[in-house]
């Protein structure tokens, strides 16, 4: 795989607290992500961390304590960050794929050669090496989400910011989606951070996974170093025994979750 290394940066999230109106979201959140490490979130939904991801990216300030990327402090967007949504309708319709993946290195005025050099790069880099001339509308779920990958990846942003950017595939589409996104983490050497609801998903690709505690007022509530060897074999004992930590963990804060709407255990 022939792609271009980039520096990953370290963000720092010290007492972050976010509040929409008289709605905590988030509270108290201490947390250090190093240069190059692939972190999962993962928690119930409602938790916040989508919210989390948000703030990392500038786009949502938050409302106590401070978020650094590289040591600077993340206010209105952050230069260092490119951002994955879960719909790929974030893809302009009009464009080419090329034209997708090329807009971000043509806003920032690479010259016409360069925009076609970098689209084939980052095309092949995602397994999609001839779709550069079909439209976005032409290609399957799967295909389109590459090409959102492959458009965040051509601003070669440091930190790589992905929230649930395969929640709407089939598992198949997942899975090969999962293995691809290792392999081009590991090559270009830029920093992730992931929201997911899945545990198979968390545990294919985090270096650690940090599990954030039913909301409102959602916390960081256990953080798991996952040393398995990469690729990850899900029949590993370590992979196995980390599941199993994960489930339980996770189980008891969507019961949480769940009490905070009203609906008991027994009810389900």
């Amino acid at each position: 795989m022939s792609v271009t290394a980039i520096k990953g940066v370290p963000v720092e999230i010290e007492s972050l607290g976010i509040s929409f109106g008289a709605a905590d979201i988030v509270s108290g959140i201490d947390l250090q992500v190093r240069e190059g490490e692939f972190v999962c979130l993962l928690g119930p939904s409602g938790c916040g961390k989508s919210t989390l991801l948000s703030s990392m990216a500038g786009f949502i300030e938050p409302t106590v304590g401070e978020i650094r990327c590289d040591g600077t402090t993340v206010r209105r967007g952050n230069p260092h960050a490119g951002m994955v949504f879960q719909s790929s309708e974030a893809l302009f319709e009009w464009m080419t794929v090329s034209g997708n993946v090329s807009y971000g290195p043509r806003m920032h005025g690479a010259s016409k050669a360069e925009q076609v050099r970098i689209a084939a790069e980052y095309l092949a880099m995602v397994g999609l090496p001839h779709s550069g001339d079909k439209f976005p509308s032409q290609l399957s779920g799967g295909m389109r989400q590459r090409v959102q990958i492959a458009r965040v990846l051509a601003n070669q942003p440091s930190l790589v910011l992905m929230d649930e950017p395969f929640g709407a595939l089939d598992a198949q589409t997942r899975q090969v989606l999962q293995i691809e996104l290792d392999k081009i983490w590991r090559h270009t050497g830029c920093t992730v951070v992931f929201v997911t609801h899945d545990i198979d998903e968390a545990l294919t690709l985090a270096d650690r996974v940090v599990v954030m505690s039913a909301g409102p007022r959602a916390r960081i509530k256990s953080i798991y170093q996952v040393d398995a060897p990469r690729p990850r074999d899900r029949a590993h004992p370590d992979v196995i025994d980390l599941y199993e930590q994960l489930r339980d963990d996770i189980r008891a804060e969507v019961v949480a979750s769940l009490r905070n709407q009203g609906i008991e255990e027994d009810e389900l």
